[in-house]
């Protein structure tokens, strides 16, 4: 699916997705990602089951310092986050927001185009 939005060229945005891949701010990824407002990296995480506090780790060291939310998108269906996972969110003053893939994209898009101090780990549909 194409998204389109005006975002600063300075932020990462989530233009399209699905074939198990992204197009962020014109690079396409094969696979999951995490994307922050500055850089998109690979993933690891390939079905919602493999979602750990250790698979984001990256985003929780940005920590409240630079995040507020974090989407999670968790493939094809929202599902609920383990405890664990939620609870290392909140430790460091990131709000978790589970949704499908999709919804994650275009929220993403959304916050950012706000200015919001988001991040979306989304599993790759």
């Amino acid at each position: 699916m194409e998204l389109k939005m005006h975002i600063p060229a300075s932020r990462q945005v989530v233009e399209a997705y699905g074939d198990g891949g992204f197009r962020v701010t014109g690079t396409h990824y094969q696979g999951s990602l995490l994307v922050t407002p500055e850089r998109t990296f690979a993933w690891t995480v390939t079905r919602f089951e493999d979602l750990t506090v250790e698979s984001i780790q990256p985003i929780l060291d940005m920590g409240r310092a630079e995040l507020d939310i974090l989407l999670i998108g968790c493939g094809e269906r929202m599902n609920l986050p383990s405890k664990a996972v939620r609870e290392a969110c909140q430790a460091v003053g990131i709000t978790p927001e589970p949704m499908d893939t999709g919804a994650a994209c275009r929220t993403y898009n959304v916050l950012i185009h706000e200015d919001r101090r988001v991040a979306a780990a989304l599993i790759a549909v």
